[in-house]
This record gives C-alpha cells, sequence and structure tokens, in this order.
C-alpha cells in the first residue's frame, strides 16, 4: 500500500494532498493542506516572483515536507500552474525550493494544466458534453469537451489575484472594479473564436477555489442540508443574488460573510465577476460546481495509468468499487447483491414503473448498504445511511444520493423517521418516499437472498399472478436459511406493491 503526496503550487495557494493508492487501481484522500501564498501577487508590475512571496512559499512547503514525513508518505508529485510558469526568475525560485525543501516541483504548460482538469472532471462527473471554467489566481483556463474528449481549450493570463492587482487603485470601488472586470474578460471571450462553436445545451462546470466558496455561502443561505460540492447545481438567479452581494462590500465586511474564506475575500469580487461575464457572454442559465480538478487528475492517473490514454468508461462503478473495498465491504456479498436487486427490479417493472434512472439508486444503495458496519454491525443500516450521505460519489446527482442513503437504511425492517426526511425537502419530495420504500423493499429480499454471503442463490425469475408475486429461486446448494429470511420481509413487499409473496 502506497501514499503518494501531490503539491500544487498555484497564483493564490499552496495546497498538499496526501492520497492512499489501494487494491488494484484505487486511491482515497487521507489529509489536505492549504495555504494562501499569493505566490502571484504584484508579478505583472516586472514578471518576477517577489521575496517576501518566495519565502512565504519556501516556509510553506517544508512545513509540507515534514508533515509529509510524519505521514509515511513514499513520494511527492509536486506542480507549479500560471504565476511559475511566467515568473522571469523561475529557475532560481525551483532551485531553493529543491535546495531547501528536497521537493522538486514541474512547472506545467498550459496545455498540461488544461489536460489534468480536464481529467479531474471527466474521472469524476457522468457529464458527457461540457464547457470547464477553472479560475486560478493567475489564470482562467476554459475547456470545452464532447464524447469525452476535448475539442478545444483556451488559458487566459488573468486569475482572481493578478485581476485584482490590476483593477484596484485608490478611489476604485469594489462595484466598478467588478464592472470593469466584467466588460475587459468579455473581450478576452471575444477573441476565443470557438466559443462561438459550443451548443446552447452544453453543461458549464465550475472548477477552482472560487466555485467552492461560492457553494458554501449558498449552502449557507438556502440551509441545504448535504455538504457536498461535488455536482452542486448553481442557478444563476442564486449566483447573481451572491455576486450582487459580494461587490459591492469592502473587503472588512466581505470577511464577515458566511462561508467565505477570510483569505479569500479580497479577490472573490473579481473571480465573480469572470464568471458573470462568462455566463452573460454564453447565455449560461445554471452551472454545476465541480470538486474535482488538476489534482483529482493527477490522482486518477497515477492510481489508474490507463487514463492517461482514455477517461474511465464507467464513473460511478468506480466510485463505488473503490468505496466498497475502502470500508472494507465483502465484496462477493456486495457483487452478489448488486446483481440480484437488479434482477428484482427488472423483473418487477411491471408492478413499480420505475424508469431506468431509479436502477442507478438501487445500484448505489445495493453496492453500499453495508458499508456502516464499519462503525458497528448493530443498527449498521442507519450508519450505511449517513456514509453514504457523507461519502464522494462520482456520477451521481445530489438526488440519487439521498434517495440512495435512504434506500440503504431500509434494508434492515427501519422505518423512516418523517424529521429525518424533511431535511432534505430541498433534494427529495414526499412522492419520493414511494420510491424509497419500494427500492428498499427490493433491496432487503436481495440482502437476504445472500444472507450467508455464499452466493448460493444464483438468479431469480419473478411471476405477477393475480394478487401474487412468485419468486423462484434458482440454487447451487442449501438455500433454506435465504428463503427463510426473505420472506420475512412479506409484509413489507405488501405494503409497497400491494401483492402477496411467495418464494420457492
Amino acid at each position: 500500500m502506497e501514499k503518494i503526496g501531490i503539491i500544487d503550487l498555484g497564483s493564490n495557494s499552496a495546497r498538499l494532498v496526501i492520497v492512499r493508492l489501494f487494491g488494484d487501481g484505487y486511491y482515497m484522500v487521507e489529509d489536505e493542506i492549504k495555504e494562501s501564498v499569493r505566490l502571484g501577487q504584484d508579478m505583472d508590475r516586472d514578471g518576477f516572483l517577489k521575496p517576501q512571496r518566495i519565502a512565504e512559499t519556501i516556509k510553506t512547503l517544508k512545513m509540507f515536507r515534514r508533515l509529509c514525513d510524519a505521514r509515511g508518505v513514499d513520494s511527492i508529485t509536486a506542480v507549479a500552474t500560471a504565476a511559475v510558469r511566467r515568473a522571469k526568475n523561475q529557475r532560481s525560485f525551483l532551485d531553493e525550493i529543491q535546495a531547501t525543501c528536497g521537493i522538486r516541483v514541474s512547472v506545467l504548460s498550459e496545455s498540461d494544466e488544461a489536460t489534468l482538469v480536464y481529467r479531474g472532471v471527466i474521472n469524476s462527473m457522468d457529464t458527457p458534453k461540457g464547457i470547464i471554467l477553472e479560475i486560478g489566481g493567475g489564470s482562467t483556463k476554459i475547456i470545452y469537451y464532447n464524447r469525452r474528449n476535448i475539442l478545444h481549450y483556451a488559458t487566459l493570463a488573468f486569475g482572481a489575484v493578478t485581476l485584482t492587482d490590476l483593477f484596484s487603485g485608490d478611489g476604485v470601488t469594489p462595484e466598478e472594479q467588478t464592472a470593469r472586470i466584467e466588460e475587459f474578460f468579455t473581450e478576452q471571450f471575444k477573441k476565443i473564436d470557438w466559443l462561438e462553436t459550443v451548443d446552447p445545451d452544453t453543461q458549464m462546470i465550475g472548477v477552482g477555489g472560487s466555485f467552492r466558496n461560492l457553494y458554501k455561502i449558498n449552502r449557507l443561505v438556502r440551509k441545504y442540508p448535504l455538504n457536498i460540492v461535488h455536482n452542486y447545481t448553481f442557478g444563476i438567479d442564486d449566483f447573481n443574488t451572491i455576486y450582487d452581494m459580494v461587490r459591492v462590500l469592502d473587503v472588512e465586511k466581505r470577511k464577515r460573510i458566511r462561508g467565505l474564506s477570510p483569505n479569500r475575500a479580497d479577490i472573490m469580487p473579481a473571480a465573480l465577476a469572470i464568471v458573470k461575464s462568462f455566463t452573460n457572454y454564453l447565455n449560461i442559465q445554471s452551472f454545476t460546481i465541480g470538486g474535482c480538478g488538476l489534482r483529482e487528475g493527477i490522482m486518477v492517473n497515477t492510481a489508474v495509468p490507463f487514463t492517461l490514454e482514455r477517461p474511465l468508461s464507467d464513473v460511478l462503478g468506480y466510485s463505488l468499487t473503490t468505496l466498497v473495498k475502502y470500508y472494507g465491504c465483502n465484496e462477493k456479498h456486495v457483487e452478489h447483491v448488486v446483481h440480484l436487486s437488479i434482477q428484482l427490479f427488472k423483473q418487477l417493472r411491471v408492478l413499480h414503473k420505475f424508469p431506468r434512472v431509479y436502477l442507478k439508486v438501487l445500484k448505489i444503495a445495493a453496492s453500499l448498504h453495508d458499508c456502516g458496519e464499519v462503525v458497528r454491525y448493530y443498527e449498521h443500516q442507519a450508519h450505511s445511511r449517513y456514509i453514504i450521505l457523507n461519502s464522494p460519489i462520482y456520477g451521481a446527482t445530489h438526488r440519487e444520493i439521498v434517495l440512495a442513503a435512504f434506500v440503504a437504511g431500509c434494508h434492515r425492517k427501519e422505518e423512516i423517521a418523517p424529521a429525518e426526511w424533511a431535511k432534505y425537502k430541498d433534494i427529495v419530495s414526499d412522492d419520493d418516499l414511494e420510491i424509497v420504500r419500494k427500492l428498499g423493499v427490493l433491496l432487503r429480499i436481495a440482502e437476504c437472498l445472500d444472507r450467508s454471503g455464499l452466493g448460493v442463490v444464483t438468479g431469480i425469475n419473478c411471476d405477477v399472478l393475480g394478487d401474487s408475486v412468485i419468486m423462484k429461486t434458482e440454487i447451487n446448494g442449501d438455500a433454506a436459511l435465504e428463503v427463510k429470511q426473505a420472506m420475512n420481509a412479506g409484509g413489507e413487499f405488501k405494503r409497497a406493491f400491494k401483492k402477496n409473496l411467495e418464494i420457492l
């Protein structure tokens, strides 16, 4: 089992992520630390990294090195982006890092950086066509892809830090500053010819610290129940409300905005002005926030080398397998329960009439139904629900995650507490309770039909006859335990489907 450290030295901040590689091509983040170093600040005056910024960065990297040593990190991959890429004193700066910290930093080209951001997105989101806007401290990246291939990319040599420096001045109000940045960036977009070819139905994906802070602010405003930034959908009206609030406040008042990092308070108006200009230019009505970008691109390339050539074909499946391994679930039992759940869903479609999207919900719940045992066996279904609600499940929407969590919570006989369900009223509706209960019964039966974990029930054939459902099991061995356990779900099955259950 290997541990790697990934250092992302940006124009605004330096971040270390410690990742554990396990199994065959799977990984999980174990630790993370971020420091605001503002390496790109004041660079535009003469193109040199400033001594104070260099000293602060060296101090931070020494701290990162000590943490890596303490956590038993085997190797460190360190990359630098826009500020270092453009710096006239790049070589001396990198040599000093190597000499004082023992860390070799690679400077990414614009193409390398865009590719890594894209790989972080495409291997964590089930969005076949998108346009990525990644706002850094010293640059802004736009990446347009379709059918899991990059079509175009552009890097603009202006980010939240450099724009704040360029458009600030005595007597310039924050509102005036953002208006000038909007106008400036609109002109920059006009120079990118291929933006005119972007299909109107293309999903915009926002990546970077400014977008994560946007989510945190909006989550608190809306009292949004899930603390998951990845795949959060942002309506343009919600964005405009936050933008109009932030752009009129001075920096000290901005620091008091709940959800906004104080270290980002001075540069946030510039970042939001870029988003405003971009959404206006392409007439975008909503965007999704991606929690994965450049660092995750490095992670997946390291853990799964074939992603250097092609993306993961099944983002959700890879994510679920990662969590099954990470939580120490019985992989054979999980695989079998998923298989039986899918059979039940398909064979009883005449009863539940659910579209295929709910098969995805059932697959998530079946894959992680036992993950709560990592907390304790007793009441593990409740722990599984909590873990699903708080795990990095890629390739699923927030609604699908919430539904799957409650379905998993039903795989042992348990009523859904109205107060618990009500917490997620912004994501699911009361009508969704019926969906959860029906899928929960199917999962419970599937789990019971592999109660011993030996896979003795190899298949199921269901017949709907009058007021009964006859489940005929295909077996390889003694299935008395499995059938008896599954029949205990007969009462719940009848309440959910209005049919008697018989298992043969």
